[in-house]
């Protein structure tokens, strides 16, 4: 028997086949989003979306603040998972994605459960005067510590902020990016939160990287 590993597309498939299917929804957003966006592979996806979904199972909170909505896709995911009087506030700063993602938001069998917002969630999300279970942050990356410090702010005691991309395709290891102002950005959060005492945390080595951090109650 050989002891050689399969490939990272190998395993990538076995995972996807021993992990639920991914809605047919969710299924053809996912190509829209590569059909008719740039950088398609910015949605989360099936696996990520899974597990997304997943954790709000877990956590059970009543709302959610996203930040960076893009297509839409994890949007989607976390909401199924809501309860019918939950809610998810999902922030998006670039305005010419607003014709793709809202048509697909509001033909949802969760559009209620959404409220879609184009605008700059560190000046906007403060002023709904909301506090937050739960927040997934995968927007600017050279502002991820500043979204960071705001989310925390809006985070109720036992809440959890899940963070995307913090691996960053493996450039926080990579001295080649050592002037990357996204690469800077993400090593900045990293070390931030690693060096938090306010709060618990893990780095995922999923996709692209995925950071959960727990503010425990009392905190």
């Amino acid at each position: 028997m050989s002891n050689t590993m399969p490939g990272k597309d190998g395993l990538d498939a076995y995972i996807e086949q021993h992990s639920d299917p991914e809605p047919d929804y969710l299924y053809r957003l996912w190509r829209a989003t590569n059909v008719h966006l740039l950088n398609g592979r910015m949605a989360s996806g099936h696996l990520q979306g899974r597990l997304l979904r997943m954790l709000v199972s877990m956590i059970k909170p009543r709302r959610i603040l996203e930040v960076g909505t893009f297509s839409g896709y994890s949007a989607l995911c976390m909401a199924s998972a809501l309860p019918d009087d939950g809610k998810l506030y999902t922030f998006e700063i670039n305005d010419e994605l607003e014709d793709f993602t809202r048509p697909w938001i509001e033909g949802s069998e969760d559009a209620r459960k959404i409220e879609f917002i184009v605008g700059d969630a560190l000046k906007e999300a403060p002023a709904l005067g909301l506090m937050f279970d739960m927040v997934f942050i995968d927007g600017d990356k050279r502002a991820y510590v500043e979204t960071y410090e705001m989310a925390l702010s809006l985070l109720t005691p036992g809440g959890y902020i899940l963070v995307d991309n913090t691996l960053w395709d493996g450039h926080v290891v990579d001295h080649a990016y050592d002037h990357d102002h996204q690469t800077q950005g993400v090593r900045r959060f990293n070390d931030h939160v690693a060096q938090d005492t306010r709060v618990e945390k893990v780095i995922l080595p999923m996709r692209d990287g995925l950071t959960l951090i727990h503010l425990p109650s009392g905190k």
